[in-house]
């Protein structure tokens, strides 16, 4: 089941850790499974569309899903997924 690296200002769901693992075979399916487990996570990251909030960033591995297949991309057991908030300064 792939990793999933949890940011700081979502781990009031997780009850504070900072990596969880869920089962699944796309980042979508791994999303799915994550809200499951921890309800309320996914409109944090996810629209009401269902896509990837736009001042939030999903990798696997290294890759920007929104590169590869968004939602779609395809995931191993061995795999991290890391949610990444975008992060505004001047």
């Amino acid at each position: 089941m792939p990793n999933v690296r949890i940011p700081t200002p979502l781990r009031k769901y997780t009850q504070g850790r900072e990596e969880v693992t869920v089962a699944g075979d796309t980042v979508g399916v791994v999303l799915d499974g994550l809200e499951q487990s921890y309800p309320g996570i996914k409109e944090r990251i996810c629209d009401e569309a269902g896509k990837v909030r736009r001042f939030v960033n999903v990798f696997v591995g290294e890759d920007d899903i929104r590169f590869l297949d968004n939602l779609a991309t395809a995931v191993k057991a061995s795999d991290e997924i890391s949610i990444v908030p975008a992060i505004a300064g001047g």
